[in-house]
């Protein structure tokens, strides 16, 4: 039986390190940009906003799901929807399938609201990006899509890895 070698779980302690310390970083940012769009009430946490995220990658998700990926109890959750409800982002509708179950759709204000805040997070992250040299950027495009597909595996999420642009995560 061989020792694992010690080079290589250093390096992944430091990237999953970094992975974290950028995490804190964008929630941060996101939180700012969250903050910042103008001209229409903003949800006012960032669990909502989350909430809001799901629902705008799945249109017509059941109220149970949301649930499940946000990994809150639904009594949590339907207060969030009401709160998102009642400042037009978000509207509920019964099951085309079974009455007794809601599905969640964002409304056209809601998806505003969400382009505006993918905007300046995208601004913040072209700037960061643009400033980086080549090849750092070539590989960071690679990691991150490999992290991405490892992460939708890792939480049982069927989808696989989206092409450069396309929003995905919360």
């Amino acid at each position: 039986m061989t020792a694992p070698d010690a080079a290589p779980s250093r390096i992944w302690q430091e990237a999953t390190h970094s992975a974290s310390s950028i995490v804190e970083l964008l929630d941060v940012m996101w939180d700012h940009a969250r903050n910042a769009t103008k001209g229409m009430t903003a949800p006012g946490s960032t669990s909502q906003l989350r909430l809001m995220y799901v629902v705008d990658r799945e249109d017509g998700i059941r109220m149970r799901t949301v649930c499940h990926r946000l990994a809150s109890a639904a009594p949590t959750v339907t207060r969030m929807c009401d709160r998102l409800q009642a400042i037009g982002f978000l509207e509920r509708l019964p099951s085309p399938d079974n009455g007794r179950e809601i599905t969640l759709r964002l409304t056209p204000t809601g998806k505003e609201h969400l382009q505006r805040i993918r905007e300046q997070r995208d601004t913040m992250l072209h700037q960061a990006i643009d400033n980086m040299p080549p090849a750092e950027r070539d590989a960071l495009a690679l990691g991150l899509a490999g992290l991405q597909t490892q992460l939708h595996v890792g939480h049982g999420d069927a989808r696989t890895h989206q092409a450069p642009g396309s929003h995905t995560a919360a």
